[in-house]
């Protein structure tokens, strides 16, 4: 009985070290599979990462700020800055960064050293970046908030200086600010930016794709206390700056222009003056002139019908002035020549059609020049019925009525020029003396153009160049040239034009020392409810011997007697001052003077 127990004792310690020995195998195993199980997830989450989770983690972490184009400087034609872009900055703060737990602080400086500091520390640094004192910063730091502005539009070089203070929960928005050195002139060329940076006018809206440039951006890692992690991934998209616009104005003629312009309008209570200036034998509009210019920097202080360009936008019924394209078609066809003689009556009838003048005279032995010179209603539709209807429409299509100028300014206006056969029979004739036909003062001063440049009508010209952010300057090329009639034919016209000024009830239009030629015009204004007044003008070039620039002076409606309204001391005054400024030489030959009258 002893030798079984003995047996038995002797058994157990091996079934017992077997039960270990498989215990130890099972939790081997379990633990082995564990650890499969976490390499496994491991593996999915930092590897494949099927659910995004890193991703989702990097982005928490990353922020992308926008890195804003500077909008392209808008010039006159010497390099005068007009339009520039100012970068500004906004400094805000996310309270709930700021004011972390505790007293103290770390930050990354850089050189990627770390440095401790107190918030007391913090906001004197900040205060002293942005010239403020501590005190001024205790309410938008306060709190737990998550944003809060702390400076608006600081300079570049504060913010440089901020955000050098790596300080946790301060950020910087960047933007622009568009400025207008010189006010209102050429404002109505310019336009204006919207609060929201969106171009509302101008060619800053015209021109807007040029001038805008791209933004670009950066993107880095941040950590939740809101400072940089300075060797954390990071990428830089650069901003493409806009290109500059150079125009072809002169913002010392635009300024003399506008001044002329403005005095008019108060001298003669009219709704609106505008004053153009071109040069005749490139089209380059020098001046661009509106009484009441907006001024881009503050927009919202004009009325809504004084921000854009009326010398582009407004159709207007020309009058007078466009019996020069009369006397240039019916001279081309060979109906008539200067000298043709034309028994004038006081009223002419055609087609049932009564025609009269503004003035009283019993029948008058005229010249054709002397009925283009005292402005005659009757004899310009004796002449002009010698053209055919097709042949007045053509030669208002050529000198540019009823298409747009192509300056690059909103609301080009093609004016209005109904064709031939849509012509009642009363409006066949008044277009031969500016009425039935409605046209912009540009348009208006590109026919005086083509007569100065020997009868080739050039495209208006408003953008000399545009310049590369690095400086590159490309030239814009000129538009198509229409000749409109010959070189024989357009000197005529302008004999005629200088007879006009040369008469001796028409002195008040001269330049010191220059030949002058022009021709006044008057036409009723329609309206919704009939006759609302009178525009009344003069367009004119200089020097004859050698024309250089058309000055067009358009009044709208002026409160004052019609027959006392005179564009002449205007035009006088803006030509000598472009006469002047360009150093055009004095004419060295006699003026003409053609009869007026045939015995």
């Amino acid at each position: 009985m002893s030798s079984n127990s003995s047996k038995r004792s002797s058994k157990r310690p091996v079934k017992d070290a077997l039960v270990t020995r498989r215990r130890l195998r099972l939790g081997l195993g379990f633990t082995m599979a564990l650890l499969l199980v976490i390499a496994g997830k491991l593996f999915l989450v930092q590897g494949l990462d099927f659910g995004g989770l890193a991703e989702a983690a990097t982005q928490q972490l990353s922020r992308t700020e926008v890195l804003p184009a500077t909008r392209g400087q808008i010039l006159d034609a010497n390099g005068t800055v007009m339009a520039t872009t100012v970068l500004k900055y906004d400094i805000t703060a996310a309270p709930n960064n700021f004011n972390e737990p505790g007293d103290k602080f770390e930050r990354i400086d850089a050189n990627g050293e770390k440095q401790t500091f107190t918030r007391e520390q913090a906001v004197k640094e900040l205060a002293d970046a942005l010239g403020l004192k501590p005190e001024d910063l205790a309410k938008p730091l306060e709190g737990t908030g998550t944003y809060s502005m702390i400076a608006k539009d600081v300079s570049p070089v504060v913010e440089q200086k901020v955000m050098d203070l790596r300080l946790p929960g301060i950020y910087n928005v960047p933007k622009s600010q568009r400025e207008y050195p010189l006010g209102s002139v050429a404002g109505n060329v310019i336009g204006f930016l919207g609060q929201d940076g969106d171009a509302l006018g101008g060619v800053e809206q015209t021109l807007d794709s040029k001038l805008r440039g791209t933004n670009g951006e950066r993107t880095y890692q941040m950590g939740r206390n809101g400072i940089v992690i300075p060797n954390a991934p990071s990428s830089i998209t650069p901003a493409k700056n806009g290109e500059s616009v150079k125009l072809t104005i002169n913002k010392d003629i635009q300024y003399y222009a506008q001044q002329t312009a403005e005095q008019q309008k108060k001298q003669y209570g009219a709704d609106w003056v505008s004053v153009d200036v071109i040069q005749i034998k490139t089209g380059k509009i020098i001046a661009l002139a509106d009484s009441s210019s907006v001024d881009p920097n503050n927009p919202g202080a004009s009325k809504a019908e004084d921000l854009g360009a009326r010398s582009v936008t407004a159709a207007i019924e020309p009058g007078s002035t466009e019996k020069t394209v009369t006397a240039a078609a019916a001279i081309q066809e060979g109906k008539v020549t200067p000298e043709t003689h034309v028994l004038v009556p006081p009223t002419y009838t055609v087609d049932g059609q009564n025609f009269q003048d503004a003035f009283p005279h019993g029948t008058e032995q005229r010249t054709f020049a002397g009925i283009i010179g005292d402005s005659l209603n009757t004899g310009t539709v004796m002449v002009g019925e010698r053209l055919t209807k097709q042949q007045r429409y053509d030669y208002l299509r050529k000198f540019g009525i009823g298409e747009k100028s192509g300056v690059p300014l909103p609301g080009d206006s093609p004016g209005i020029l109904a064709k031939p056969e849509q012509w009642d029979v009363r409006q066949q004739y008044t277009v031969l003396f500016g009425q039935g036909v409605a046209q912009t003062p540009l348009q208006t001063a590109m026919i005086y153009q083509a007569i100065g440049n020997n009868g080739v009508r050039l495209q208006p010209q408003l953008v000399e160049s545009y310049i590369d952010p690095d400086g590159t300057e490309h030239k814009v090329s000129p538009g198509a040239s229409t000749e409109v009639v010959s070189p024989q034919t357009a000197q005529q016209v302008r004999d005629m034009l200088e007879s006009v000024t040369t008469a001796a009830d028409a002195t008040n239009v001269k330049v010191p020392g220059y030949r002058v030629g022009g021709k006044t015009g008057t036409a009723q204004s329609p309206g919704d409810g009939g006759f609302v007044g009178y525009t009344s003008s003069f367009v004119g070039m200089a020097p004859m011997d050698d024309p250089q620039y058309v000055v067009a002076v358009t009044v709208q409606h002026p409160k004052s007697n019609i027959y006392g309204v005179n564009q002449g001391p205007a035009f006088n005054d803006v030509m000598g001052q472009v006469l002047r400024t360009y150093n055009v030489a004095p004419s060295t030959t006699p003026s003409v003077k053609l009869p007026q009258y045939y015995n």
